[in-house]
C-alpha cells in the first residue's frame, strides 16, 4: 500500500506501528503493553488510535475471533521515506548533502557507521 497525504501516520501512530513492525502481528493488548514501556498509554487510547489506522489503511485487522489481530499495512522503508523526502523537501532545501552533513555533525557516529556509509557512498 501507498502512502498518499491523508494518510501519514501521526506521531502515536508511528509509536504503533513500530510496535507492529518489530512484531509483525499484534493484539492492541500487546501493542499496549509494549507502548506502557516506554511512555504513559491508557489501554482505550491505544485501542481507538489503532481502530483509526484500521480506517485510515494504516494496519489491517483480522476480526475472525473475539480477539482481532493487527498487521501493519505500510512498511517501515516507505513509511521512512515518506517522512525523509519531506523532510528534505521542507527542511533542507531539497538538498539529501545537507541533511547527511546536519545528521553526521549533531551526532556521534560509530567507526562501524561510518564504514558502512562509506562503502555505501563507493557503491553508487
Amino acid at each position: 500500500m501507498t502512502l498518499i497525504k491523508n494518510t501519514r501516520p501521526t506521531e502515536g501512530e508511528l509509536e504503533i506501528l513500530q510496535v507492529l513492525w518489530q512484531k509483525q502481528t499484534a493484539t492492541v493488548r500487546d501493542v499496549h503493553e509494549e507502548l506502557l514501556k516506554v511512555k504513559e498509554a491508557g489501554y482505550t487510547t491505544t485501542l481507538k488510535l489503532m481502530q483509526i489506522m484500521f480506517e485510515k489503511g494504516l494496519v489491517t485487522r483480522d476480526s475472525s475471533s473475539k480477539t482481532h489481530i493487527y498487521t501493519p499495512a505500510v512498511t517501515k522503508e516507505k513509511t521512512q521515506d515518506l517522512f525523509l523526502n519531506r523532510m528534505i523537501d521542507s527542511l533542507f532545501a531539497g538538498s539529501p548533502a545537507q541533511l547527511v552533513m546536519q545528521a553526521l555533525g549533531n551526532h556521534k557516529t560509530s567507526k562501524e557507521e561510518l564504514e558502512e556509509i562509506r562503502n555505501y557512498l563507493n557503491s553508487i
